[in-house]
């Protein structure tokens, strides 16, 4: 007691002030936060369900499952083609709108409210707007026909149901990614590229060595960002396919949500649980990494 008593005086006041503000957010982390992910770090180690039987000790068993099941691979794959095919496209369009929103147009305002408009609609509302148009007598169907092309089984087809989702992600996230970017290209000052043009710099070598350069830390912030708001995709697998068909469009949440809800195997769901926050952080990792390389 002594020697916390002495180290407590040894405080200078902006250090407790700064405790004081601290306290109650670490609280509020460890509670919501940190205690969550132990409490399923140990669920992965144990199996059954949340019932009389109660759970018991596997250790490994559920990581070995999780190697050996082919569902899981596929899933995994699937999260992997979904995740880079929202990502990239959601990155390049939103950076070109962004960019051609930065400049007086017509209509300006209108414009940025239209395309964040995605942004701020319920995923689940989205998602049965999707479904109805792509449905085998839906609209986009209606549309073919009407340009002599043969309709297509979108959301029955093992090939077309993974893009409809895409299209659906890369649609309600534009309008947050363009934002961010219209942030970090006012933050870039216009000094810079009234001396390019002076250096006789055209649009291309203007965009490519002091836009993109200036936009670093926004580019690592969306990329992180739009990875975890895809890795955790759910509400458009529920509304639009259902992880069908034949298993071509279940993503890694839809399937623990299928393992611990509908099978309550809740040991495997919560090892499969590890597995998605392991590759969230993998990527946060190599994201922060090459942004202090450069």
């Amino acid at each position: 007691m002594k020697i916390a008593s002495q180290r407590f005086k040894g405080l200078d006041n902006d250090a407790i002030a700064a405790w004081i503000f601290l306290t109650p957010a670490v609280v509020f982390l460890g509670i919501f936060l940190f205690w969550p992910i132990a409490y399923l770090f140990y669920l992965s180690f144990t199996a059954g369900s949340f019932t009389s039987d109660g759970t018991s000790w596997v250790g490994w068993k559920n990581y070995l499952r999780l190697l050996l099941d082919p569902d899981f691979w596929q899933v995994l794959g699937n999260t992997a083609y979904f995740t880079l095919a929202t990502v990239i496209p959601s990155l390049v369009i939103s950076l070109g709108l962004a960019v051609l929103l930065n400049r007086t147009l017509f209509l300006q305002g209108l414009l940025r409210s239209a395309y964040f408009l995605p942004s701020i609609t319920s995923l689940v509302a989205a998602g049965l707007g999707f479904r109805w148009l792509f449905q085998t007598e839906g609209p986009v169907n209606a549309f073919l026909s009407f340009l002599g092309i043969e309709p297509i089984p979108w959301l029955g087809s093992t090939t077309w149901a993974m893009p409809v989702l895409i299209l659906l992600s890369i649609w309600k996230q534009l309008g947050f990614n363009m934002v961010v970017f219209l942030a970090g290209l006012q933050a870039i000052p216009i000094s810079r590229y009234e001396a390019a043009e002076l250096d006789g710099a055209d649009a291309w070598q203007q965009f490519w060595h002091i836009t993109l350069p200036g936009l670093q830390p926004t580019l690592v912030f969306v990329t992180i960002t739009t990875a975890i708001f895809t890795l955790r995709s759910f509400e458009q697998v529920y509304v639009i396919t259902g992880g069908g068909p034949l298993n071509s469009t279940n993503l890694l949440v839809y399937y623990i949500y299928q393992e611990a809800f509908a099978q309550f195997d809740f040991g495997y769901a919560a090892a499969a649980a590890i597995v998605l926050l392991a590759i969230a952080l993998l990527l946060v990792y190599l994201q922060l990494r090459n942004w202090g390389e450069d």
